[in-house]
């Protein structure tokens, strides 16, 4: 590789350092001193270790550049300037209303591949862009990740090293800027960069110790970086402010403009008009078979089948029809059923370990990549990964997450084991599809349904056996529901998902037994749910009970009371309240209250009080 002009990176450099302030200063807010240590590592990397083609973004040979320190978005936006990507016209219009270019970059620019300024993710996703590039795309692309040394205290960085050690990704490198000054004072070990070599070391990376304002051994490193067979992180030793006395390496500068930008834009020497030409990759080409048609397994009426199992068994299924499907496992496919996909497809099977954030954001980073990722744990566990969830959201990323064993009906395991506030914490997420499938077709279907699905889409499955009460050949489209009972007398409508729909048929059977008619209808889809359905029975029959194994906060009840209420019908809402401990699944669906004999009386004492 060629020598890089010394004098030209130094121009550079300042140049991103100046326009970091010029930013910072027109938009009144933003990180300019977060910027300024890191600028001369990326001065370096775009101008001679990057392999972009701005003008073809979705090209397969492309690198990818993730900021995990977003907050050093005013460097990010500068080195786009640079490269030709944006104006200097737009770069003014930083943080302002409108702007593309906002406090942390989000894909709304299209050389920006997820949402970061949470910090911890970063590097956690950029682990999963190299896993599809060592094992799905196979090409040599590379995955630059610039962190913060404040971050390094994030568990999840550990958990995505570790993967990326135990997966001997060379096709990643993580830049630490180790500028030693957090938000509120030094970070846990300032300049000690031996101490994060060590860390690093531990889990089979190459690191290379270096002073991050040398532009000669930066270059070096990129370039050592690129070339090593293992994943390599840099660490290189900056100082926060480069470049300007009054903030270099001081306290109390960080997350706000300069008081003084003009002199500070003059000691830096002023504004400058240097360009940065990025090499483009090679011309790669991706081929993937042609997709066939999904051929779902079908479950006779009748049977009793869990619904984590027709999951895995209808996955496997969507693995053979679509090639674009990849399954991410946390330790649990045994469980969750997703062995069926890891025996069929290994090479699209990934197990991340007991590791859920890493789980999640590997699936992130594999839709970057534009595979289908299917990311599969028990339902209370994906609450350790909801951080990342909810990025992968601001992200505009296409993530299908599957959680079994939820709620009550799982049984002696108890509470520690049951998803209780699955539901809500998906429903409150922007763009969500929350599903809840009570039988074994239903689920089939509503699998190969989420495929192509845009967001963040939730299945949730049960651990029991439940019976088969619909056709292998029926339909259930998202946003919709059936209804299993109705009639004009209905003195009420149960509205149920998932387990409590076959205690809700119960229910009914009893009650119609005793002449109280009631209409029975299932919510599969929580979001979007089907507003005309839930309206027209609040209206008809006048009295709505809600039956749910979850807690009421959030859940199957709080939906539909958002699309009945201003008709004003009577709401009972039946759900999981006191803290469950260990019995028989029946046991705690009655203990919580929701099962067929509380349903039941719930229309009694309804009827009672009309």
């Amino acid at each position: 590789m060629t020598e890089p002009d010394p004098r030209y990176l130094a121009e550079l450099a300042a140049q991103l350092r100046v326009d970091a302030v010029r930013a910072s200063a027109a938009a009144g807010s933003g990180h300019p001193t977060s910027s300024m240590s890191a600028a001369d590592l990326m001065a370096v990397l775009f101008a001679g270790h990057l392999r972009y083609d701005f003008a073809d973004p979705d090209a397969p040979g492309n690198d990818h550049l993730i900021f995990s320190k977003g907050h050093a978005s005013p460097l990010l936006y500068a080195l786009y300037k640079a490269a030709g990507a944006i104006s200097d016209e737009e770069l003014m219009t930083f943080r302002k209303r409108g702007s593309r270019l906002e406090g942390h970059p989000t894909p709304r620019l299209p050389w920006v591949d997820v949402a970061t300024g949470s910090l911890g993710q970063g590097l956690p996703v950029g682990v999963g862009i190299a896993l599809a590039g060592k094992r799905l795309d196979r090409l040599p692309y590379h995955v630059w990740v610039l962190c913060g040394d404040s971050e390094l205290a994030e568990g999840s960085v550990w958990e995505a090293v570790e993967q990326a050690g135990h997966e001997e990704l060379a096709g990643i490198t993580a830049i630490v800027d180790v500028n030693r000054l957090g938000q509120r004072g030094p970070t846990r070990h300032g300049w000690d960069t031996g101490a994060y070599a060590a860390r690093f070391g531990a889990f089979g990376w190459h690191t290379i110790e270096i002073d991050g304002h040398d532009l000669e051994r930066i270059h070096h490193a990129l370039a050592e970086a690129r070339a090593a067979r293992r994943p390599t992180a840099i660490l290189a030793r900056t100082r926060k402010g480069e470049g300007v006395a009054a903030i270099a390496d001081r306290e109390g500068a960080h997350g706000k403009p300069l008081a003084d930008p003009d002199d500070a834009v003059e000691e830096l020497g002023g504004p400058r008009h240097v360009s940065v030409t990025v090499a483009k990759p090679d011309g790669a080409a991706r081929t993937r078979p042609e997709a066939r048609s999904y051929q779902a397994p079908a479950f006779p009426v009748g049977e009793r089948v869990a619904t984590r199992s027709a999951f895995g068994e209808a996955l496997a299924a969507l693995g053979a029809a679509r090639p674009d499907v990849v399954v991410l496992d946390g330790e649990v496919a045994d469980s969750t059923r997703t062995q069926n996909f890891a025996d069929a497809f290994p090479e699209r099977f990934f197990e991340c370990y007991i590791a859920e954030q890493q789980m999640v954001a590997a699936a992130v980073g594999m839709q970057v990549r534009g595979w289908t990722p299917y990311a599969c744990t028990f339902a209370a566990f994906l609450t350790r990964a909801y951080d990342f969830i909810r990025m992968a959201a601001v992200s505009r990323a296409d993530v299908r997450l599957v959680g079994s064993h939820a709620g009550v009906a799982i049984g002696q395991d108890g509470p520690s084991q049951m998803g209780l506030e699955d539901i809500a914490m998906l429903r409150a997420v922007h763009g969500s599809t929350v599903l809840y499938p009570c039988d074994a077709n239903q689920t089939a279907a509503l699998v190969a349904a989420m495929a192509d699905r845009p967001g963040i889409v939730y299945l949730r499955t049960t651990r029991g056996d439940t019976p088969v009460i619909y056709g292998p050949d029926e339909e259930f489209p998202i946003g919709g529901s059936r209804v299993l009972r109705r009639s004009d007398e209905d003195f009420a409508t149960i509205v149920a998902a998932g387990v409590t729909v076959h205690e809700a048929l119960a229910a009914a059977d009893e009650l119609d037994r005793e002449g109280i008619p009631v209409g029975v209808v299932d919510l599969y889809s929580i979001k979007p749910l089907d507003a005309e359905v839930l309206r027209n029975a609040a209206i008809s029959s006048g009295n709505v009970i809600t039956v749910e194994d979850h807690w009421p906060e959030g859940g199957l009840g709080e939906a539909v009371l958002s699309a009945v209420s201003d008709l004003g019908p009577r709401v009972v809402q039946l759900a999981v309240r006191g803290m469950p401990g260990s019995a028989t699944p029946a046991e705690q669906l009655a203990d919580a209250g929701i099962d067929r004999a509380s349903i039941a009386g719930a229309v009694r004492s309804l009827r009672r009080s009309a």
